[in-house]
């Protein structure tokens, strides 16, 4: 956790407490835990929405493959046919 074991936690903690009081302790503590959820869910948010978006990139790229692999079939099955239409006549 960020290098720092109990003994340096609960350092901070007494320091904590001796500057602010056992009142505004709590208030704190919630504050600090409201804003770290609040950074977690918006982290979480921002993650999401990059693996949506390469997906979405990644179907794109296939179906621009697809079609252009089917493309190049349609051109090559249509020069098959003129050619033998070609011998036909």
């Amino acid at each position: 956790m960020f290098g720092i074991g109990m003994p340096e936690l609960i350092i901070i903690l007494v320091i904590a407490l001796i500057v602010l009081g056992p009142q505004k302790l709590p208030d704190l503590a919630r504050s600090l835990g409201k804003g770290l959820a609040e950074f977690r869910r918006a982290t979480e948010d921002l993650k999401q929405n990059i693996e949506e978006e390469s997906r979405a990139d990644e179907k794109k790229e296939a179906l621009a493959k697809a079609a252009s692999e089917n493309s190049g079939a349609t051109i090559r099955d249509e020069s098959a046919e003129k050619k033998k239409e070609e011998k036909v006549v």
